[in-house]
């Protein structure tokens, strides 16, 4: 089980989400790990590999009794480890369907038994640390195994249709009849929202992290005009210990903080959204919900969710055809944004290597990520035709660009 430690007598160091056993007590080595780790881990996936975690100490529980893990690690007991991983690996792999969660599951899993039990025998001078290696190697042989698909699996397209995106724009346009929202603040704040993960390629946590001053101008002396741009980091006017939502967005890794161009027209829109739809809130978040406290993961996501209920049936034919889906989650209008993008780096004469190297930069992809080649296979199918206008103003250019575009 997690619980969130925010209470003010608790060391800030120290808040957050723990991992607790069946008697509300922390577990010992989760927390060692959560301590030396969590510094270098999103909230978000912090999150997530402590329940990975959680559901190895309820199966090490029920293997070898209460504590059974800690105690097996404390102990560098190599044989009582290797039982435990084991008999987890199996009980994922026996799963009657199983999903790259799982596969990502017993990895954190296994990765956590590891990089303990090399904390642990680098100071013990009773067990060779090469000792417990070999053991740990061949449960590592037994990992490369586990293939929840096959490795010729094609890569699915992720980019939305352009059927899809047009009905979008229709939705969320502020002004329309169509829009599902009866608040004309929440129309404002969502068609933000979309607009900054479609055009410029946002992380939903990213979006909830920008400020109120988050676009910045500047005179560009060599082209002789005002250029625009956006700085994606932590919020420097906010602590985020403090920051109120549930699901605390932040930054994925380092490389995720950049700066990016943005066009006039998505400025224009930003800046009237903050000037005449945000209000007056006690925090300097743009998005601010109906209460006018900091929009959250959740309401986002509801809100994409809402908008999804309300796509024409011959919209989500189409898209379920594309992409085996049904519904949009603010993560597809990156991975449009990236396919898009891609294709016009490499219509204006960027090598695939320069173009991937860009994307890298404009997206906030680690320099060892394998995410920009993943939509190299989009650009080339011939639904995909066309190039998306920088100044990301004409909708027919988009359009043009995207999936079933004419």
């Amino acid at each position: 089980m997690i619980l969130q430690l925010s209470d003010s007598q608790v060391p800030i160091n120290l808040r957050g989400p723990v991992l607790v056993d069946s008697k509300g007590l922390p577990r010992y080595w989760a927390t060692v790990w959560s301590t030396v780790t969590t510094g270098a881990l999103a909230d978000s996936t912090h999150l997530q590999k402590l329940r990975y975690l959680d559901n190895l100490y309820q199966h090490a529980d029920e293997l070898h009794g209460y504590c059974g893990l800690d105690d097996a690690l404390a102990s560098l007991d190599d044989a009582a480890l290797g039982e435990i991983l084991e008999s987890w690996f199996v009980s994922i792999r026996n799963k009657p369907r199983t999903t790259a969660a799982d596969e990502t599951r017993w990895q954190v899993g296994f990765n956590f038994v590891r990089s303990v039990v090399s904390w642990i025998a680098k100071s013990n001078s009773q067990r060779t640390l090469q000792q417990i290696e070999a053991r740990l190697h061949q449960l590592s042989v037994l990992y490369s195994q586990f293939r929840v698909k096959k490795r010729n699996a094609p890569e699915a397209i992720r980019s939305l249709p352009a059927s899809t995106i047009e009905a979008l724009y229709q939705l969320l346009d502020p002004e329309s009849d169509s829009n599902p929202f009866p608040n004309e603040r929440t129309r404002w704040r969502v068609y933000v929202a979309f607009i900054l993960m479609l055009h410029q390629g946002l992380r939903r946590g990213e979006v909830l992290l920008l400020p109120v001053d988050a676009v910045k101008s500047g005179f560009d002396a060599r082209h002789g005009r005002t250029r625009s741009w956006i700085n994606i980091r932590e919020n420097k006017y906010e602590d985020p210990n403090h920051d109120p939502r549930h699901s605390k967005p932040s930054i994925k890794t380092q490389a995720s903080v950049r700066q990016i161009p943005i066009s006039e027209a998505t400025s224009r829109i930003v800046q009237f959204y903050a000037d005449n739809y945000r209000g007056r809130a006690q925090h300097s978040f743009l998005l601010s919900s109906k209460t006018r406290a900091p929009l959250s993961t959740e309401a986002l996501t509801k809100a994409f969710a809402m908008v999804s209920s309300r796509l024409p049936p011959n919209v989500i034919s189409e898209l379920q055809a594309r992409t085996g889906k049904t519904t949009i989650t603010p993560h597809d209008l990156r991975h449009t944004c990236s396919v898009v993008r891609l294709h016009q780096l490499l219509l204006h004469g960027d090598s695939m290597d320069e173009a991937l190297q860009k994307m890298r930069t404009f997206f906030g992809w680690a320099r060892q990520s394998t995410m920009p080649a993943r939509y190299a296979r989009a650009v080339f199918e011939d639904r995909l035709a066309g190039v998306w206008n920088d100044a990301f103003d004409d909708r027919v250019e988009l359009l043009r660009t995207l999936p079933g575009g004419h």
